[in-house]
């Protein structure tokens, strides 16, 4: 442990003692599992990012795209489990870059995790808000508006959150398994027919001459964003059963599964349209407001309208799913951080279900505190929140996994007896550093276009990045030394 860090849990004293851990062997494989595809919210990466990737990206050859950032994010993962096996911590990135790059870089790291958390959970709370406004205008004839739903929806995730990790799971894995459920359908369906119009036709997707077709840098953008929250695996190390088995598989089976579950779902909708016809149609789609209608109707068209209708509902679950998964996320690295006495203390503190809930409430009103200015300001909850909090995010989460990956060669050079196999702690990390660095370069190049806004707002959301950095760095500083003074 870092001696800074060190020092600082024992000023904390018995407020740490007293308060004690996480609650111990909540989650398996599974449970965690569920959070991590939680977070991806694979309905709406598939409805919303999808047919924006096709139509101004590589078109067809998005499902490579998919292949391709699920393999940078392998890489990376090699190091971050070899990691993990030193490091069990609810401040997952917090942690391991302390560990190789020292404390005060860890809590610059901190700070920028702080932002990618809260920013796009904020984003999903405006999408979840227009959505389930719509559907509530479109079955109830109300009109309710965005925000209003979004405030009941934060206190019902708060009421989640405080209940404990174990029943979060329990409600994520409903809503998961009905979203994927769907979704895999449909592809199995239309694959075992033997594809769409033009048939599967996997060259159309998978070839190098599909690969490098149209904007392949913008597409690969969005495939590494719907990467986002992956990494929630070791977040919850410290609640999981036997966490050094537990953590590795899960953070393996995560990488695999949602690599395979978005790029076999998005071929088979590539196909579902015709491979070239895809892009007029995601376009065509795009220009008329309704995007989600790129996946909704080969939906329909192969499993009936009731699938169609349901898919909005769905929608709407999905989003929700995503936003107590963040929340969770958000909250264990609040908690983390008091536990460590760099932000107040009270933030560690457990109640009878040995959850966070006082750093859950925080998380809560600092969701409130980023979603409302929108709306009182009559901003739009989709183009605008959604939009430029989501690739805020993306961008800040891109800049932890390279922090990360370079701690991990560093820390396992400097402790080279922790750990021998040189795949797991120095070439891998390297080849994902160098793959994450170049998507970090390609997302900073198009940020203007993930946004969806225009450059000044790019660039001012781009420089929160690096800000947020700079400000946790000087965190240690700012915080109570052992002897009371600062």
């Amino acid at each position: 442990m870092d001696t800074g860090v060190r020092r600082r849990r024992q000023a904390a004293g018995d407020a740490y003692e007293t308060q004690g851990p996480l609650k111990q062997n909540a989650l398996g494989v599974l449970g965690i599992l569920f959070f991590v595809f939680s977070a991806q919210a694979p309905l709406t990466g598939i409805a919303g990012a999808a047919p924006v990737a096709i139509a101004i990206g590589d078109g067809p050859g998005v499902p490579a795209m998919y292949v391709a950032a699920g393999a940078v994010v392998l890489l990376f993962s090699v190091g971050y489990v070899a990691m993990g096996r030193h490091v069990v911590d609810a401040g997952a990135f917090y942690s391991y870059i302390g560990k190789g790059l020292g404390g005060t870089m860890a809590a610059g790291s901190a700070a920028v995790a702080l932002l990618a958390y809260h920013t796009v959970q904020a984003a999903v709370y405006g999408l979840f808000g227009a959505v389930t406004s719509g559907l509530a205008a479109q079955y109830l004839g109300i009109d309710v508006p965005w925000w209003l739903i979004t405030l009941v929806t934060m206190l019902i995730v708060q009421a989640l959150g405080a209940a404990g990790v174990d029943m979060g799971a329990k409600v994520l894995a409903v809503f998961v398994l009905a979203e994927t459920s769907l979704l895999l359908v449909f592809s199995l369906v239309l694959f075992l027919k033997g594809g769409g119009p033009e048939g599967l036709n996997p060259g159309a997707s998978f070839s190098p001459s599909a690969i490098l077709h149209g904007t392949p840098g913008v597409a690969l953008m969005f495939a590494v964003a719907s990467m986002f929250g992956f990494e929630a695996t070791a977040i919850y190390s410290e609640e999981a059963r036997d966490p050094h088995k537990t953590v590795p598989r899960a953070t393996y089976l995560a990488v695999v599964l949602i690599t395979a579950f978005f790029a076999f779902t998005s071929w088979m909708l590539i196909s579902a349209h015709g491979a070239s016809s895809s892009v007029a149609e995601a376009t065509e789609a795009l220009a008329s407001g309704d995007a989600a209608g790129f996946v909704a109707a080969p939906i329909s068209a192969e499993l009936g309208t009731w699938s169609g209708d349901l898919l909005p509902i769905l929608l709407a679950t999905s989003l929700f799913a995503s936003i107590l998964a963040f929340h969770n996320s958000a909250n264990r690295y609040l908690f983390s951080l008091g536990r460590e006495a760099l932000l107040p203390r009270k933030l560690s503190s457990l109640n009878g279900r040995q959850s966070p809930w006082f750093a859950g409430l925080v998380q809560t009103c600092l969701a409130a505190l980023l979603v409302f200015p929108f709306a009182l300001t009559g901003e739009d909850p989709v183009l605008s929140l959604f939009a430029w909090f989501s690739g805020l995010a993306v961008l800040a989460i891109m800049a932890l996994y390279l922090l990360t990956s370079v701690s991990v060669i560093v820390y396992f050079r400097r402790e080279q007896s922790a750990d021998t196999r040189a795949w797991n702690t120095l070439i891998a990390p390297a080849l994902g550093a160098i793959g994450i660095a170049g998507a970090i370069w390609l997302i900073i190049g198009n940020f203007t276009t993930l946004i969806g806004g225009d450059a000044k707002t790019a660039t001012w959301l781009a420089l929160t990045v690096p800000g947020c950095l700079i400000l946790g760095m000087l965190m240690p500083r700012l915080s109570p030394r052992p002897d009371g003074a600062r």
